[in-house]
């Protein structure tokens, strides 16, 4: 099983930009796809972008889709979630997540099995 760590959440203002990081340990990582969550308060938890085993195809959901950016380097076992543009809207606690059983983004979300402790990000206007 993967272990996971976020990092880099804090606090912003509108139109700032923050990078979380993701180390994650484990043989898997590599061939995983990793994602990105966010649960905001009194929100259910959603789906915010995932990127395939080599990095090849990511995936946004349309509401991060031009803002944010999701990469990975499997030599250091980490992913990343750059966040520009950044809105009120989007503040939430940023989870990652692994689904070690494919290797491109199935977008059944229960496959991601894997989970972080949560980074808080906080956009003030």
């Amino acid at each position: 099983q993967v272990q996971l760590v976020e990092s880099g959440g804090g606090l912003v203002q509108a139109g700032d930009s923050l990078r979380l990081a993701c180390a994650a340990s484990g043989r898997t990582f590599s061939t995983s796809v990793m994602g990105w969550f966010r649960q905001a308060p009194g929100k259910e938890r959603e789906f915010v972008a995932a990127i395939s085993w080599r990095g090849g195809r990511t995936y946004y959901a349309d509401s991060v889709k031009g803002r944010f950016t999701i990469s990975r380097d499997n030599a250091k076992n980490t992913v990343y979630l750059q966040m520009n543009s950044l809105k009120p809207e989007d503040t939430a606690v940023y989870y990652c997540a692994a689904d070690p059983k494919h290797t491109f983004y199935t977008g059944t979300h229960s496959d991601f099995g894997s989970w972080g402790q949560g980074a808080q990000v906080t956009v003030s206007l």
